[in-house]
């Protein structure tokens, strides 16, 4: 930390005598898109789990896994944003996510990190390419492009 910020105890951070909300968030690749997950609806990491097929559900509705007893329902999320199929690889992982009491699966590339992002540096998404199931986006160091998971939405279209 520069010797300008300071830290309270309230998780914000005062830049300049602004106070500043960060929130937590895990980032993961899907179809080459950076996209982050707040980490409050984050319960676990998973690989090499099996998936039960389930019939007549949506294409990217792979199935259920049986999680420690509890059945979760597991969305591959590149077809849910209308990307074409991939093969599964060594990266490919599933993100259990407990969202208002629901608990869902979703299938990404590869898990990248988790990050502090200040809320109010995060940007809508432009309206001519909005994207149902993103609700932000905002630039990284890097120069890439961070898309903010709209989880309350995903369950809703779930």
């Amino acid at each position: 930390m520069s010797a300008d910020t300071a830290v309270n105890t309230a998780n914000e951070v005062m830049e300049n005598g602004t106070p500043v909300s960060t929130e937590r968030f895990l980032t993961f690749s899907s179809d080459g898109l950076n996209i982050g997950v707040s980490t409050n609806y984050v319960i676990e990491i998973i690989t090499n789990h099996t998936i039960t097929m389930v019939p007549l559900v949506p294409d990217y509705v792979k199935g259920i896994i049986n999680l420690r007893g509890q059945i979760i329902p597991i969305i591959d999320i590149r077809l849910r944003m209308g990307k074409p199929s991939i093969e599964y690889t060594s990266s490919t992982c599933i993100i259990v996510l407990n969202i208002n009491a629901i608990s869902i699966g979703i299938i990404v590339d590869a898990v990248q990190q988790v990050m502090d992002i200040d809320q109010s540096k995060i940007s809508p998404v432009p309206v001519e390419n909005q994207q149902e199931l993103i609700n932000g986006m905002i630039s990284s160091s890097d120069r890439s492009v961070i898309l903010f998971l709209d989880c309350e939405q995903l369950v809703q279209s779930y």
